[in-house]
C-alpha cells in the first residue's frame, strides 16, 4: 500500500539499478555502508516521517508561529517529532562520527530525508537551517569556535539560520548595510537588521545560533568587502551554558502564503548596542563562507519541491482510483454503462502521466547531483568531474525542480476538481507551500543567470560538454533498442539543439548581443532542465525495457502481445517497469519534440521586453 508521500519502488530503481550507488560502498570514503544500511535507513526514516512528522502537517499549518511579547513560539506540534528526530541521529548524517554524525553518502540521506521533506518541509527547515550553520562553523570555525557552538548544533540542542537578506539587499547581497565595530577583545559589534530569516527564532531549542553577513567598518562596497559572524541569540557562558541575551531581538514575523509552521523573522542585531559576534574564518571572505553551504542548501530546495510534488502526485493517483464519476467516454451512448473510477478518464490519464514523469525525472537528476557529491568526495582521481557537475546542476536541481514541482501540484489540484482547491484535502497545502521554493536560496531568475552566466563556461566549458557525453550515450543505448529507437531519436533531436544552442549563447556573450543570453536565461534553465530529465526518464527506460525482457524470457510470453498485457496486471515488477518506460515515452512526444523550436526562438534574438518601454506596460 502506498504511503501516500514517495514511491518507494522508484527510489530502489534510482538508487540501485539506475545510479548503481553500491559503487560508493566499494570506496575507502563509504566502506562501511552496504545496500542493507541503506534499505534500514529508509524504513527508519518513513517510519518517522508517517508517524511522527506527517500528523503535524495539516496542524501546524493551521496553528503557524506566534510572536508575543517579544516571543515567538512554533507549533505546539512540532516539539516532541523535534527531539525524537535529533534524537534519532537525523540531523547531521552525512557528517563524520566525531562530530556526532554516522559520516553517510549524500545520495543516501537524501532518499531517506524525502520521506520526512514529502511529510512536512516546513519542520525540516528547523534541522535543515541548523545543519547547514553548523557545517560552515565545521570547515571555518576555530577549535574554540567548534567547541562552543557545532557539536550543540549537531545534537539539535541548539539551533541555527542564514542571516544574509535584508530590506534593501535582497539578491543584491553586496548592498548590505548591517556593520561590524570591532572591539578590543577581538570580538565585534553587530548593528543592523535581516529579514526573511527562516526559523529565525522559536522555541524548540534553548538557543539560536545565526551567521551573519556584516561588513566590517572601513572594509569596502560591494561584496568583496563582506565578513561573516556567529552571532549567538543569548552568549555562551565559560562552562558553555546559555547566558544573558546578546540584543538580538524579533521585529515581526511574516504572515505568508505557505510554509506557515516556520517561524520567518525580522531580526534586529544591537538595537541597544550591546549585539556582540564572532569573526567566522578571515575577514572579507563572507561570501565565500557563505557559499560553502549553498550547494547544500540548494539541492535542499530542490528537494523540498521534490518533496511537494511527490506527495500530491501519489494523492492524486490515490483519488483517482477511489473517485467514482462519469461513464467512459466510449460508453456515453451505453444506457447502462456505470460509473468509472476517474483514473479511466483520458484527460486525468494524460495528466497523472504528465506528473509521474516530472517527479521521477526531478527524482533522478536531484539524487544524481547528491551521487556526484559523494563521487567528488570518495574518487580524488576525477574529482574535477564529479564537483563539476555538482556545480553544474546545483542551480537547475533548485529552480527546475520547483518551478516543475508548482505544475505538478497544480495538476493534483485539477485532479480532485473543486474539492482540491479546499482544505479538505492536502494538495491545495502542498502548492501553497511549494511555491517558496521559487523564491528563497536565490529566485529561480538568479539560478538561471548562475546557470547561463558562469556554470556554463566553468572549466572551459569542461563540465556542460561532459554532461552532453553522458546524453550522448544514453541517445546511443536508446536508438540501439527497437522499442526505444524513436523516442532516442527526440532525445538526439533536443540534445543537438541544445548543444547549438549552449554554443550560439557563449558567442552572444562575447558580443554585442551579450543580452540575449540574460534575457533568455530562465528559459535556456528550463530547456537544459528539460534535456536532463528526457535523459535520465530514457536512460531508466532503456534499463527497464532490458529488465522487462528478462522477465518475459522466464514467463514463456516474450513473443505474446497479450501474454505481457496480461502479466502487468498480476506482477508488480513488471508493472513498474512498463511505467518507467511510459513515463519516458511521454515525455519525449510531450515535452522534449518542443526543444527545438524553443532553442530557435532563443536564437531569434528578438529583444521586445527590454525594447518595451516601461510605460507601455501598463496603460
Amino acid at each position: 500500500m502506498s504511503n501516500l508521500l514517495v514511491n518507494e519502488r522508484d527510489q530502489e530503481f534510482l538508487l540501485f539499478e539506475q545510479l548503481g550507488i553500491e559503487k560508493l560502498f566499494q570506496t575507502e570514503t563509504f566502506k562501511d555502508f552496504s545496500k542493507d544500511d541503506v534499505l534500514m535507513t529508509m524504513a527508519e526514516a518513513k517510519k518517522i516521517a508517517v508517524n511522527e512528522i506527517l500528523p503535524t502537517y495539516a496542524e501546524g499549518d493551521k496553528e503557524g508561529c506566534t510572536l508575543k511579547d517579544g516571543v515567538v513560539t512554533a507549533p505546539k506540534c512540532y516539539h516532541e517529532p523535534y527531539k525524537k528526530y535529533c534524537e534519532a541521529g537525523w540531523l547531521c548524517p552525512t557528517e563524520p562520527a566525531e562530530v556526532g554524525g554516522q559520516g553517510m553518502p549524500v545520495v543516501m540521506a537524501t532518499a531517506n530525508l524525502e520521506y520526512c521533506y514529502a511529510a512536512n518541509f516546513a519542520f525540516l527547515m528547523y534541522p535543515g537551517l541548523t545543519h547547514g550553520a553548523a557545517g560552515l562553523i565545521r570547515h571555518y570555525g576555530t577549535e574554540e569556535q567548534k567547541n562552543k557552538y557545532m557539536y550543540k548544533m549537531y545534537a539539535g540542542q541548539w539551533t541555527g539560520t542564514m542571516c544574509l537578506t535584508e530590506p534593501g539587499a535582497g539578491s543584491d547581497v553586496g548592498a548590505l548595510k548591517t556593520t561590524a565595530k570591532r572591539l578590543p577583545d577581538g570580538t565585534f559589534s553587530i548593528t543592523g537588521s535581516k529579514c526573511f530569516i527562516s526559523c529565525g527564532d522559536h522555541d524548540l531549542a534553548e538557543n539560536i545560533i545565526h551567521p551573519v553577513l556584516a561588513r566590517i567598518e572601513g572594509d569596502p562596497a560591494g561584496t568583496g568587502g563582506i565578513s561573516i559572524f556567529i552571532v549567538p541569540k543569548f552568549r555562551v557562558n565559560a562552562d558553555g551554558t546559555v547566558g544573558e541575551r546578546n540584543d538580538v531581538n524579533t521585529g515581526n514575523i511574516e504572515h505568508k502564503m505557505g510554509i506557515k509552521g516556520s517561524a520567518t523573522c525580522t531580526l534586529n542585531f544591537g538595537d541597544e548596542g550591546k549585539c556582540i559576534g564572532e569573526l567566522l574564518g578571515k575577514e572579507r571572505e563572507g561570501m565565500k563562507v557563505m557559499f560553502n553551504m549553498m550547494n547544500e542548501a540548494r539541492l535542499e530546495v530542490g528537494m523540498q519541491a521534490l518533496g511537494h510534488a511527490s506527495a500530491a502526485l501519489e494523492h492524486a493517483i490515490g483519488y483517482a482510483k477511489e473517485r467514482i464519476q462519469s461513464v467512459p467516454i466510449w460508453e456515453m451512448k451505453n444506457p447502462d454503462a456505470q460509473a468509472v473510477p476517474i483514473i479511466q478518464h483520458p484527460d486525468v490519464r494524460r495528466d497523472l502521466l504528465w506528473m509521474k514523469a516530472h517527479v521521477e525525472g526531478i527524482r533522478a537528476l536531484n539524487y544524481f547531483a547528491a551521487y556526484c557529491m559523494d563521487m567528488a568526495k570518495a574518487n580524488p582521481a576525477e574529482r574535477e568531474k564529479w564537483q563539476g557537475f555538482v556545480e553544474l546542476l546545483t542551480p537547475v536541481c533548485k529552480a527546475y525542480s520547483s518551478d516543475k514541482a508548482m505544475e505538478v501540484c497544480s495538476k493534483a489540484i485539477d485532479v480532485y476538481g473543486g474539492y482540491g482547491y479546499c482544505q479538505e484535502y492536502p494538495v491545495e497545502q502542498y502548492m501553497r507551500d511549494c511555491k517558496i521554493a521559487c523564491l528563497y536560496e536565490g529566485t529561480n531568475g538568479i539560478q538561471a543567470l548562475d546557470l547561463v552566466g558562469r556554470k556554463l563556461a566553468q572549466r572551459k566549458g569542461m563540465n556542460v560538454m561532459t554532461m552532453f557525453g553522458e546524453i550522448g550515450a544514453t541517445i546511443a543505448k536508446a536508438k540501439g533498442i527497437v522499442e526505444l529507437s524513436a523516442y532516442g531519436a527526440r532525445l538526439e533531436e533536443a540534445y543537438n539543439a541544445v548543444v547549438d544552442m549552449t554554443m550560439t549563447l557563449a558567442q552572444l556573450g562575447k558580443s554585442s548581443g551579450f543580452l540575449i543570453p540574460i534575457l533568455n536565461a530562465s528559459s535556456y534553465l528550463d530547456i537544459f532542465g528539460d534535456l536532463l530529465v528526457g535523459h535520465f526518464l530514457l536512460q531508466s527506460a532503456a534499463m527497464s525495457q532490458e529488465k522487462l525482457k528478462a522477465i518475459y524470457a522466464e514467463k514463456g510470453v516474450e513473443e505474446s502481445r497479450g501474454g505481457q498485457r496480461a502479466l502487468v496486471h498480476e506482477n508488480k515488477d513488471v508493472a513498474f517497469y512498463t511505467g518507467k518506460i511510459a513515463a519516458a515515452k511521454f515525455f519525449a512526444v510531450e515535452v522534449l519534440c518542443t526543444v527545438k523550436a524553443r532553442c530557435e526562438a532563443i536564437k531569434s534574438e528578438e529583444k521586445i521586453p527590454i525594447e518595451m518601454a516601461d510605460e507601455s506596460f501598463t496603460s
